[in-house]
């Protein structure tokens, strides 16, 4: 059975993942666990599981080509792709965001940032913000940012393997007094539109669970797998954005009925019923071009 793409249309907020950034998740979820690398043939093959033809396939590789993303490689004598070495650790450090998210605790510490850049290098500054709310941190002021303490690793790293380090500097903070933390959090972050994001992820993805858990049997034949791996790699790559926007802030400070902690639950129960499937279909796929090639 195959899952399309353009069957799962939703409101205009939340638009369907474009190939490219499927492409990505099929990447993060397989190649490395088979040498980091998948034949042209196999990526085509996956894509058109859930609707996408070769063509666009084939214009979304040559788009993340030029972006640095993936490699050329050969593959079995054939032509294939790699992860790039420069994007590698930010793949490992997102499957723990991604699949882990930890939310952090009111007495928790907190990360803050602060950077110089001159002024002749405007384009450098603009890297840093975007970087910065990229990993999660909230806007105090234009030179001040912040973000939950648990994030520190990960943020010195990012930065470092960009070179951007010599422009910051960071601080690990207590918040002992002051302003209403929990008014200023909403001011720091976009929470309605953050909340929003989580409402369209539960709206999109509530059916899909009840869909899995009403299928009858459960067996591990090739049309279900396929389906499960379309249905997977789609609610991946729509997931794997939301736990970079949220930094995992403390629940204490956020709104009544705040839709992440839902979204998590809910993702974690598709992941579980669908991730093992998919692996299956996508481990057939790789496997059936080793085979020929």
């Amino acid at each position: 059975m195959t899952t399309h793409v353009g069957d799962r249309k939703g409101p205009s907020e939340t638009p369907v993942p474009r190939h490219h950034q499927l492409i990505v998740s099929l990447f993060g979820l397989y190649a490395r666990q088979h040498g980091g690398a998948l034949a042209v043939a196999t990526i085509i093959d996956l894509m058109r599981d859930i609707g996408v033809e070769s063509t666009g396939t084939r214009s979304s590789i040559s788009r993340l080509k030029k972006r640095g993303v993936i490699d050329s490689v050969q593959v079995n004598g054939r032509n294939g792709y790699a992860l790039a070495s420069s994007v590698i650790a930010t793949f490992i450090e997102g499957d723990e965001r991604i699949f882990h998210p930890r939310r952090a605790k009111k007495g928790d510490q907190w990360l803050l940032a602060t950077f110089t850049v001159p002024e002749s290098q405007r384009n450098i500054r603009h890297k840093i913000r975007s970087s910065l709310v990229r990993m999660g941190f909230g806007s105090v002021t234009p030179g001040l940012w912040i973000a939950p303490g648990h994030l520190r690793d990960a943020v010195l790293a990012y930065f470092d393997t960009r070179g951007l380090n010599e422009y910051l500097e960071f601080f690990m903070a207590d918040h002992v007094g002051g302003a209403d933390l929990h008014k200023n959090i909403g001011s720091w972050w976009d929470l309605p539109a953050l909340d929003s994001l989580y409402s369209d992820f539960l709206e999109h993805n509530r059916e899909l669970l009840e869909s899995w858990v009403q299928r009858d049997g459960f067996d591990a034949d090739p049309d279900s797998d396929a389906r499960a791996f379309g249905d997977y790699l789609v609610l991946v790559t729509q997931w794997r954005r939301l736990p970079y926007l949220d930094p995992g802030l403390p629940t204490e400070f956020l709104p009544d009925n705040w839709n992440a902690l839902e979204a998590e639950h809910l993702f974690q129960q598709l992941h579980t019923l669908l991730a093992p499937r998919a692996q299956r279909h996508a481990d057939r796929a790789i496997a059936d071009h080793a085979v020929t090639a």
